[in-house]
């Protein structure tokens, strides 16, 4: 109801969104108000709409997703299929991460950032996503390659093929289900953030939920309702696309992890 609504409003001009219904079907639609939001309205001081912050936020997302989908393949591979000292412990303490609220971590990132020099760009932001994700990606990798049979591993190192041999012909083929499940909930989380792009970036180099922000609260006087609600259509589009595409993989893939044997 919520999305009809929205995409309701969004084809309305302000004059028939004041003097009808907000479930009623537009009398005379209008794509102005998408328009408007992607290339016209003012978000912050510039009046330059949202198409500006669709490519810095892919430029943000995509390496993220990937590092942190990556990192998490190797952590779960090197966690079931290498028994280790401490390997338990070391679960554990990168769980906790996934325990971790955002704003426990805000100032320690930010200085982080600044010693590196990654403070306010999108460098900082590719950086802090790919950490913070690395636990829940852990975990999912970790629980699905508890699946893969062990026996697997040995055979490959009975015949010669070592850690980067057996994790890049091996175990990545087998586990497109789990990378679905990993580039969806890292792509979906990461796109809609607000919190840690508006605290680590500023200007033209914020993501697209904190320009969508910006851009209903540099509304003065009388709130265009009909381009803020197009904006957030726009702003909310990949992710909608990903899941109606995708969904079906997404709930497989988390079946194929959820038990052994």
């Amino acid at each position: 109801m919520p999305l009809i609504v929205m995409v309701f409003a969004s084809l309305k001009d302000m004059a028939e969104i004041r003097s009808t219904s907000i479930l009623s079907v537009p009398l005379r639609p209008t794509v102005q108000p998408w328009v408007d939001a992607w290339q016209n309205a003012c978000v912050g001081v510039d009046c330059v709409g949202l198409r500006g912050f669709y490519l810095k936020t892919v430029l943000m997302v995509v390496p993220a997703v990937v590092l942190s989908a990556l990192f998490g393949a190797l952590n779960g591979y090197a966690l079931t299929k290498f028994n280790f000292r401490g390997s338990r412990f070391v679960y554990g303490v990168i769980l906790f991460g996934s325990f971790t609220p955002y704003q426990a971590v805000l100032i320690p990132l930010a200085k982080t950032l600044g010693a590196l020099g990654l403070s306010g760009n999108i460098g900082g932001l590719i950086l802090v996503h790919t950490v913070y994700g690395l636990p829940f990606t852990t975990m999912f990798f970790r629980n699905y390659f508890m699946t893969v049979p062990q026996d697997l591993i040995k055979a490959a190192r009975v015949d010669g093929a070592g850690f980067w041999t057996t994790f890049g012909h091996i175990i990545l083929p087998l586990s497109v289900p789990m990378i679905v499940v990993t580039v969806i909930w890292q792509f979906t989380g990461i796109w809609n953030d607000f919190l840690f792009g508006v605290s680590f970036t500023s200007g033209q180099n914020t993501p697209i939920m904190v320009a969508l922000n910006n851009m209903v609260s540099a509304s003065a006087g009388e709130r265009p309702y009909d381009v803020h609600m197009a904006a957030a259509l726009l702003a909310a589009l990949p992710t909608l696309v990903i899941y109606v595409l995708a969904g079906k993989y997404f709930v497989r893939g988390l079946m194929a992890g959820a038990v052994k044997g």
